[in-house]
């Protein structure tokens, strides 16, 4: 049997863990100044790296934390029931282990994709913990979201995971679904071209490839990490929020989203990359979103 590869760290700051209700959580830290959350997506290969350049850039000004989140990174990945309950929790505990270093200052935080439903369901449950929300191509916005509104808690397909989970073939699925082909194939249809991340590609194979790393994932596929109430969880946020869209690749459906260009307190930025503009734009993204940061702080 070939030797797993080792984890190198997701990013090149001090990494640490806690222990909370979501388990053992394994952040990285750096910079100085207000306090600032990242969150990264959920998917076959989710890891702390989706947040690499946000990180890098914002740490020269900000005190920024980045969170593997359950399943995931140097995280507990354990086989047991992975929920939005679990992911939310998650977000709480690591809300703690700031307001160890930075007392009751409110977090300015960033999630992207399915991570930003977490966010924004902590941010409802806890509003006073929070200055800023930023939501980098959220799902919950396409055509097809108020379908499931309250028709149940989450958008399992019934089965799916029963079956993705047989031990005849679950480690062979997943050694499938995670081969560097797929990997590939998935990132293209992620950026919408082939002009991918290579650095983020490797750390995906490295980190699907680490005892327990399956677990996670197959919650994922199976549609249970999904709410069809985050419209309801969306619209109950009463402070500011950065949104971004995509143009290109396979999550480029807001039509969904007209109300929350109306709302306010919301800003919404169309990006025309794919799901990652903190890859392919850089530059303009964290420029943008500085500039609402900075907005926001002059208010």
């Amino acid at each position: 049997m070939a030797r797993l590869p080792d984890l190198p760290p997701a990013l090149l700051a001090p990494r640490r863990e806690i222990s909370g209700k979501a388990g053992r959580l394994s952040f990285y830290e750096a910079g100085q100044g207000t306090p600032m959350l990242l969150v990264h997506s959920i998917n076959a290969a989710g890891s702390a790296y989706e947040v690499r350049p946000i990180f890098e850039e914002m740490a020269k000004t900000y005190h920024v934390y980045a969170v593997d989140l359950p399943g995931f990174g140097f995280s507990d990945r354990s086989d047991r029931t992975y929920s939005p309950r679990l992911y939310t929790d998650a977000i709480h505990d690591m809300l703690d282990a700031i307001a160890g270093t930075h007392g009751d200052a409110p977090v300015d935080a960033l999630a992207i994709s399915l991570g930003s439903e977490f966010l924004a369901r902590a941010a409802t449950e806890r509003p006073e913990r929070f200055r800023t929300l930023a939501l980098v191509t959220p799902t919950g916005f396409s055509q097809r979201s108020g379908h499931f509104r309250r028709t149940r808690k989450t958008r399992e397909v019934p089965g799916v995971y029963a079956f993705v989970t047989f031990p005849l073939w679950s480690d062979a699925l997943f050694r499938a679904l995670t081969s560097r082909r797929s990997i590939a194939f998935f990132l293209r249809k992620t950026f919408g071209s082939e002009q991918y991340d290579r650095g983020l590609a490797e750390y995906d194979y490295l980190t699907t490839h680490q005892p327990g790393a399956k677990n996670a994932p197959y919650a994922f596929v199976s549609g249970r990490l999904f709410s069809t109430d985050i419209r309801d969880v969306y619209a109950r946020l009463d402070l500011p929020v950065w949104m971004t869209c995509a143009t290109k690749g396979d999550f480029a459906d807001f039509s969904d989203a007209d109300w929350a260009r109306a709302r306010p307190k919301w800003t919404v930025q169309t990006f025309d990359t794919g799901a990652l503009p903190q890859f392919e734009r850089p530059a303009d993204f964290t420029a943008s979103y500085r500039a609402f940061l900075s907005a926001e702080s002059s208010k």
